[in-house]
């Protein structure tokens, strides 16, 4: 009798486990790929754990608090590590949907992949998108990257205005002597009208000065 029941489960998890059946997902795991002199064989011990740690994805999901291992099936084993796994419900009539194994993996991914020692590379759900690492904390705390930007800002800012005044000032000491020297050349300007110097002539009635005509200009013809 027992011979017999044991024949109808197996014949039944043959049924529901096997390549590409409904809500079945393949596994592929690189350990000597990972660890190298490092890497361990594949057993039932491992396989046991694999178990194990998808149930207890499984138990993360609502409504499947009571998910076991015996719930877990595993088939088509090869030697390269791969092999395909579904998940049945407590009956063991049928398997959960992929959307929730699905979740159940993604959510634990790292546990999953910290119990075998290897990554998202190394241990490949083939028909479950890879987990985004996780975020890293910088080496550099954030305020004194900010505080970094704005003191830069300040000296650069600083900086300029120091040029600046110094721009201007020169500017200024450059102004005075121009100006000078454009008056000393005006003043140093000497009118010749018909031969007569500006000092010939009385610059306020603009009349000739009498005292520095020569008898020859006295009698020039107007």
């Amino acid at each position: 009798m027992l011979w017999l029941l044991f024949f109808l489960v197996t014949a039944i998890h043959a049924e529901l486990c096997q390549p590409d059946a409904k809500n079945a997902f393949k596994v592929r795991l690189s350990i000597k790929t990972a660890l190298g002199d490092k890497a361990y064989t594949w057993d039932a011990n491992e396989e046991y754990l694999f178990k194990a740690m998808i149930a207890f994805s499984m138990r993360k999901v609502p409504n499947r608090g009571t998910t076991d291992i015996s719930h877990v099936l595993v088939c088509n084993v090869t030697q390269r590590v791969s092999f395909w796994f579904v998940v049945t419900d407590p009956s063991k009539n049928y398997t959960l949907p992929a959307d929730e194994i699905q979740l159940a993996v993604r959510m634990n991914r790292n546990r999953i992949n910290n119990a075998f020692s290897l990554n998202d590379q190394t241990l490949e759900f083939l028909k479950i998108p890879s987990t985004l690492a996780p975020p890293t904390d910088p080496s550099v705390p954030i305020w004194i990257i900010i505080f970094g930007v704005i003191f830069s800002i300040v000296i650069v800012a600083i900086t300029l205005l120091v040029l600046s005044g110094i721009w201007q000032r020169r500017r200024k000491n450059k102004g005075p002597p121009e100006v000078d020297d454009a008056e000393d050349k005006c003043e140093n300007t000497i009118t010749i009208e018909n031969g007569i110097s500006s000092d010939s002539l009385d610059m306020k009635g603009w009349h000739v000065n009498d005292t520095f005509v020569t008898e020859d200009e006295r009698l020039t013809p107007l």
